[in-house]
């Protein structure tokens, strides 16, 4: 006789028994639970899953669909595998890459396929009807309905298919791992990898758009917050030139993506990597300098803004110390003490108060004390009593001398609103982000804001004693207010810094993992604790002797600790 087990559905609070090795699609059959938008895939445990999982044990399940943080990565996933059979069909000697992060999508490019060792292989430029065919394609096979199929396979065996695939980058990682098995994933007879569940089958994937862009095309999907519909975007010429050069480079250096990475650590290469790396930023952060040096007849004033840990504070130094090389005297002023008082302080939604809106900043008199410095007047600096919620003035005081040039770093430094009563030929703006990160394999893309999530639990936990839990939870909120107040004035700036560093994965492995790993199973934080440890799973680790050969200056060290700017 066939064993019953009990499992709780979160959805509607019941119980429900179901014969041992049941799928969890069919406790959704029996429930008949609905979300807002088709249910994609579900938490067991808090642990992601397929719907097709078989349940062996008592559990809680819960089902989402694409408004859920998981279940818009199922829905990313699911709608790259079918633009990439698509491609597959219509170009069938050439590969697919996917390449660079995108709010709320990604930039991909068709490529030819094989190229020597760290050449990056030539991009093949599409035209509007290329585009359509594919458009016309994805469209067909999600009007079809296909199932997704995961499986087992041999990893010596998968690593051969993506060989035949045109998928070395994918080959190059399943190798390195040293791992006997990997899973596959089948769709209408095209196989892949993917690092996450994927969705039941393509019929669910009905919000979307493709269109070109440069050498190649983007892919957008709905965001969090508008689950329902797109949100306006459209890649930014600036933007995309530090995209494309941070690539080139990488190919050059024969790391293209996380598998050719783990080799070059493991061939004893990580303090090269480290070595030049960091003099790639030097070189980024003289040219910045040089810019405005250029400019000096006009520029006092450089604007540095950035999301959250895209490492501002050291950027915002090493361009001073690079200002300083051409005669220049930088002056921080610091824009943290222009609050409001705590009572004028706006609240979101929540009733909690939002410090990261603008309107939580004195902008009348930062724009007053702005022009009397320009105007070569002495101003009382103004200091902000965090504990007692209040402006404080003591004593300090800050006149502009001829070579001096003020640098005011914050989140807001590029919106025009901040410093609307300034000549704006007097400022020079500098957007600062980890803006690319290395891929584990052509079409498995590890978010830019994956990245700068582990660096804060890193240095939130070493500086202010925040739990990895903690920032966790806190990490939606600051996303929402990085879309709102920062993302759309990117493209303002007169120069974009890059802070990514293509061995800081493997640095930063060293200390996130062991923090990530504390977090309990009954944590609300579990579930992105397991998909971090997931990709980090597929990078090796930096050992104590290489991370010593990262440079005091480095900005990796504003998060890791052991910096002396």
């Amino acid at each position: 006789m066939m064993e019953h087990i009990d499992i709780f559905c979160e959805n509607d609070g019941k119980h429900y028994m179901l014969e041992e090795g049941s799928r969890i699609s069919d406790l959704l059959a029996k429930a008949g639970c609905a979300c807002r938008f088709p249910i994609i895939a579900a938490l067991e445990n808090n642990l992601l899953k397929e719907l097709d999982r078989r349940l062996y044990s008592p559990c809680k399940i819960r089902f989402i669909d694409r408004s859920h943080p998981d279940g818009r990565r199922t829905y990313m996933r699911s709608l790259c595998f079918v633009v990439q059979k698509a491609v597959a069909e219509l170009f069938p000697d050439k590969c697919l890459t996917y390449d660079y992060s995108l709010p709320n999508g990604l930039y991909a490019e068709i490529r030819e396929a094989g190229s020597a060792y760290g050449e990056k292989p030539t991009a093949v430029r599409i035209d509007e009807g290329d585009m359509e065919r594919i458009r016309e394609r994805v469209a067909g096979l999600i009007a079809a309905d296909l199932p997704f199929l995961k499986s087992k396979a041999d990893a010596e065996e998968a690593a051969g298919i993506f060989r035949k695939n045109r998928q070395p980058q994918k080959a190059e990682l399943i190798e390195s791992l040293g791992r006997f098995t990997t899973s596959l994933y089948s769709f209408d007879g095209w196989q892949d990898t993917f690092y996450g569940p994927l969705a039941p089958s393509s019929g669910t994937l009905d919000t979307y758009d493709i269109y070109r862009f440069g050498e190649g095309f983007c892919i957008r999907w709905p965001s969090i917050d508008t689950p329902e519909k797109l949100t306006s975007f459209r890649m930014q010429d600036k933007l995309y030139s530090v995209l494309k050069e941070h690539s080139d480079w990488c190919h050059i250096m024969g790391v293209s993506g996380v598998g050719s990475l783990n080799r070059c650590i493991l061939e004893g290469k990580a303090k090269g990597l480290i070595n030049i790396s960091e003099s790639l930023h030097e070189r980024k952060y003289a040219r910045i300098a040089d810019m405005i040096q250029a400019r000096r007849d006009r520029i006092r004033i450089v604007a540095i803004a950035g999301p959250s840990s895209s490492a501002k504070t050291t950027t915002s130094k090493r361009i001073a110390l690079q200002c300083k090389v051409l005669g220049l005297n930088p002056v921080v002023l610091e824009l943290d003490n222009y609050f409001v008082n705590r009572e004028f302080t706006p609240k979101d939604e929540k009733g909690d108060y939002d410090f990261e809106s603008i309107k939580a900043m004195d902008l009348k008199l930062l724009n007053s004390n702005l022009n009397d410095l320009l105007d070569g007047k002495e101003i009382e600096m103004p200091r902000f009593n965090f504990a007692e919620g209040k402006r404080e003035y003591r004593g300090d005081r800050l006149k502009m001398k001829e070579d001096d040039i003020l640098i005011m770093e914050g989140i807001h430094a590029l919106n025009p609103e901040m410093t609307a009563e300034i000549d704006a030929g007097r400022i020079f703006k500098v957007y600062a982000s980890a803006l690319t990160s290395l891929s584990l394999d052509e079409n498995n893309n590890i978010s830019t804001s994956d990245n700068r999530l582990l660096r804060r639990i890193v240095r939130d936990n070493r500086t202010r004693g925040i739990s990895p839990e903690n920032t966790i939870l806190r990490w939606p909120s600051v996303r929402s207010g990085e879309t709102k107040n920062i993302f759309p004035f990117q493209e303002n700036a007169d120069a974009m810094f890059n802070s990514a560093l293509i061995f800081e994965l493997p640095a930063l492995k060293f200390y996130v993992a062991p923090l990530l790993r504390r977090i309990s199973p009954k944590s609300e934080a579990y579930t992105e604790a397991v998909r971090l440890l997931k990709f980090l799973d597929y990078t090796v680790t930096l050992s104590p002797e290489e991370i010593a050969a990262i440079p005091p200056t480095s900005i990796m060290r504003e998060f890791i600790g052991g910096g002396s700017l």
